[in-house]
């Protein structure tokens, strides 16, 4: 007799989508027929080849988010930001970086991530570079978070997924569906999201998964050079929800106030080239002016999401204070003696 596994590759071989009963039959089945990784990665690769559905995205979402284990914050306003991995530009953690400019600008932040599987620095990699320990369990996250403004949410800790499945994933080295998963399942459900998707045929389905999912006002954004963030070498696709619904726009440098820059010398960063890169922004260090006005847009945007900003020029403004008066800097030095007692 065939496994549940193997039904569900010839499934997604022929294409068919599967139903919510399937998701969450395929989703049990990766979890726990874990001796046959050939098998595994192929069911994976068959799903990314057909590609999800908005529909398959929310079913495999919703379930991990009533698995997952909680951190409740007392903040009525905080914000997660965070890209898929995948983008075919490699470049240092952007995102991990905005966070604590982020934080630095008093808007709280529930980051969540994992290590790398389909780059070479995921955000528990340069957080460990760092000297942030990113594997903290629940409890310390939570008084991270309300208590310091900032917190990191190492996905393991929190969603009970196979390891076989992570070497899995890892093994690949490409995209499948739990990139683009992982963001849409925030522990401490943050009511506003940036996320950064590599293939822009996943923006408007990962905007109409987070919609049903339930979200103040976030952003799904991916560079027009493919990178998995706000960029600045050119226009930025945006799908935006607010009040449920999803509609779509463009950003580019402009709205910032800055100039179009090519993001030269930013590429293949190592966990501790990225770690270095990213110390040296936050101390008012970098040379590398572009690297930090890329951080800079990143953060702005998740503060103007929150509402802290009316606009994306008095955000920017608001996050290059977090990162000139040190507040952003403060903020990464308590979270590595709060992640390390």
């Amino acid at each position: 007799m065939k496994n549940s596994l193997e039904k569900f590759l010839e499934i997604l071989s022929s294409g068919r989508d599967l139903t919510e009963s399937e998701a969450a039959q395929f989703f049990t089945a990766l979890q726990t027929e874990t001796e046959n990784e050939n098998l595994m990665a192929d069911a994976l690769l068959a799903f990314e080849a057909k590609g999800a559905t908005e529909d398959e995205l929310f079913a495999l979402a919703k379930l991990m988010r009533s698995r997952a284990v909680k951190v409740n914050s007392k903040h009525e306003t905080f914000v997660d930001i965070v890209g898929t991995g995948g983008s075919r530009a490699k470049i240092f953690n952007v995102s991990t970086a905005a966070a604590f400019v982020i934080a630095g600008a008093e808007v709280p932040v529930a980051k969540h991530g994992n290590r790398a599987a389909t780059s070479q620095s995921g955000s528990a990699d340069v957080l460990s570079a760092l000297g942030v320990n990113p594997s903290v369990e629940a409890a310390t996250a939570e008084r991270c978070l309300n208590q310091i403004g900032i917190c990191f949410m190492f996905a393991p800790k929190f969603h009970a997924l196979s390891p076989v499945l992570g070497k899995v994933r890892r093994s690949l080295g490409v995209p499948t569906i739990f990139n683009n998963l992982g963001p849409l399942c925030n522990p401490a459900n943050a009511p506003h999201q940036i996320i950064g998707v590599w293939d822009e045929r996943l923006l408007v389905k990962t905007a109409n998964a987070l919609a049903r999912l339930g979200t103040k006002k976030s952003w799904v954004v991916h560079g027009s050079d493919g990178l998995d963030e706000i960029t600045l070498s050119g226009k930025t696709s945006v799908a935006e929800i607010a009040d449920g619904k999803v509609g779509t726009f463009e950003i580019s440098p402009d709205d910032f106030g800055l100039p179009t820059s090519p993001l030269t010398d930013l590429q293949k960063f190592s966990p501790v080239e990225s770690a270095q890169l990213i110390a040296e922004i936050l101390s008012g260090q970098s040379n590398n002016k572009t690297a930090e006005n890329l951080v800079l847009i990143n953060a702005a945007a998740a503060i103007y999401l929150t509402d802290f900003a009316d606009d994306l020029p008095k955000a920017f403004a608001l996050a290059n204070e977090s990162l000139t008066s040190g507040a952003a800097h403060e903020k990464l030095r308590t979270l590595i003696i709060e992640t390390n007692k």
